[in-house]
């Protein structure tokens, strides 16, 4: 089955009878991995409830064009600018006529002149409206315009006529919207990624951290939800945002990373462990600010949890990759780590070459897994992070190594 993971559907619901169609077409979108929002006519209202869709797709329903509880009271700009594409089912005679003229009367056609998503029609009306020169045309010139059209179907019409006008059926209609996107290497699996640094607190002002941005982290982040996964960011403390779909968790220590880490475990399929973890913190943590004091301190220090050797040891352990962040022996000391850990891959880098190394834009690193290893000519991160998800998706199926 094809999916909509990580995609934003606005439907639209225009009133016709088969409006009560439009509660179970919620349902198939969001089985297929969707978000729905839904925008309803003046007319779908007389058919279905606001409430019902609401209660079905887990957001407000929306209904008027300058909606004073939207930001800026421009709830149609957000609303087109957050879809990935316009559904509307059903589509009538009427608004089908409105689209075709390029109207803006109302919240659902203004939303459609806004959006650059693509718009995607399930008819239904009576099969004689639906053969009327007029409408013909009007789909004829939507068509055109790159519209997509789903059915209608052929059959008995709630009017008693027999003949095409029928809306067609919601899982049709939602397996022709997924149809519209790539179903990526990782559809569907649900991966995790850490990323940036760990701050290891001294007391309530200063910690020992390290020079991690957390770019490579959260490029991985990006190109896992272009290749349809659900994903998962624990990440430490940066200056980014978290790409779109994803759903960020943040932490600042390597204790903390690891707790968050090990409690998503049961719900991961694969785990990619990119944060630059300190590997020592602090014995004790001083309650108070530390004074100056003599020219030298001792400082105490703890080992930390190894993080990704936690989860590559874990029962039922995802397919676990690692990062080996190295200044010499780089291919050496990844392999030793690949399997000292028992990981399924590493990716190794060095980051004594600053160019490449921590704060920059671009990388290049050597894949390595059990049975061979890939060279990742220097690129952007977002380029490198796309060819190591691609990795992934193919090596074993996205499966475990044996």
């Amino acid at each position: 089955m094809a999916h909509l993971f990580n995609r934003n559907v606005l439907l639209g619901v225009s009133g016709g009878i088969a409006a009560y169609k439009s509660a179970e077409l919620v349902r198939q979108l969001q089985g297929r991995g969707a978000s729905v929002r839904v925008i309803m006519t003046l007319g779908a209202r007389e058919f279905i409830t606001p409430l019902t869709l609401q209660a079905l797709s887990g957001h407000p329903v929306h209904t008027q064009l300058l909606d004073t509880d939207a930001e800026q009271g421009m709830g149609h700009i957000e609303l087109a600018r957050w879809a990935d594409l316009l559904l509307v089912a059903p589509a009538t005679a009427d608004l089908i006529a409105r689209l075709s003229a390029g109207r803006a009367d109302d919240l659902l056609t203004t939303a459609a002149l806004a959006t650059t998503a693509p718009l995607m029609l399930a008819p239904a009306m009576n099969q004689q409206m639906w053969q009327d020169p007029a409408t013909i045309a009007n789909i004829t010139q939507l068509s055109a315009r790159g519209a997509h059209i789903v059915g209608p179907a052929v059959g008995q019409q709630a009017c008693g006529d027999v003949g095409p006008g029928r809306m067609e059926e919601p899982p049709v209609i939602a397996d022709a919207a997924a149809s519209l996107f790539e179903s990526g290497l990782l559809a569907g699996k649900r991966v995790i990624i850490t990323a940036g640094p760990t701050r290891e607190a001294l007391d309530p002002v200063r910690y020992i951290s390290n020079h991690s941005s957390g770019k490579m982290g959260y490029a991985l982040a990006q190109a896992a939800v272009d290749a349809g996964a659900i994903t998962t960011l624990v990440s430490g403390p940066v200056n980014l945002a978290p790409p779109k779909h994803v759903q960020c968790l943040p932490v600042q220590s390597a204790t903390e990373m690891l707790e968050k880490c090990l409690a998503l475990l049961p719900e991961c399929d694969i785990f990619i462990a990119c944060a630059a973890v300190a590997d020592y913190r602090p014995a004790t943590i001083e309650q108070q600010k530390i004074k100056k004091g003599p020219e030298q301190v001792i400082l105490q220090l703890a080992r930390n949890p190894d993080i990704v050797a936690a989860v590559a040891a874990s029962e039922n352990s995802p397919f676990t990759v690692g990062f080996a962040a190295e200044t010499n022996d780089v291919l050496s000391y990844a392999r030793d780590k690949m399997q000292g850990k028992g990981l399924d891959m590493i990716v190794a880098n060095d980051v004594s070459d600053l160019s490449i190394g921590f704060n920059s834009d671009h990388n290049e690193a050597t894949v390595l897994w059990r049975d061979g290893e890939q060279v990742l000519a220097r690129s952007g991160k977002s380029a490198i992070a796309r060819q190591i998800v691609e990795l992934i998706g193919a090596i074993n199926k996205v499966g475990k190594c044996v």
